[in-house]
């Protein structure tokens, strides 16, 4: 198994607990609200309940796609930016280079 492989693994991993506890969240927050409705038959209220749990995991599942958009969004412009300065730094680095360079050529030659 490769370095990609296993990294695949942990994410899928990783997904299906953070669903799981998703699902868990969501049975919970609906049984709480169902149990406030006293009115409802058995019936209704597991429809509630079930209707309640699928809602919050299509709001979960939004909240997720909104956090990943926004995390490309900062991981390309910090990568922008790192790019920049690293150009910036290059740049410094030759002038530096090339600045010693002549001062050295200047005392070569006035010796």
């Amino acid at each position: 198994m490769t370095a990609h492989d296993e990294r695949d693994l942990v994410r899928q991993v990783e997904g299906h607990l953070l669903l799981a506890a998703a699902r868990e969240e969501g049975r919970t927050a609906a049984v709480r609200l169902s149990s406030r409705l006293g009115w409802l038959t058995d019936t209704q209220r597991e429809e509630v309940e079930r209707l309640f749990e699928a809602e919050y995991l299509a709001l979960a599942r939004l909240s997720w796609c909104r956090t990943a958009e926004r995390a490309r969004e900062l991981r390309q412009a910090y990568e922008a930016r790192y790019r920049a300065l690293r150009g910036r730094l290059l740049a410094c680095c030759v002038l530096g280079c090339t600045l010693l360079v002549a001062a050295v050529l200047v005392a070569v030659s006035a010796a």
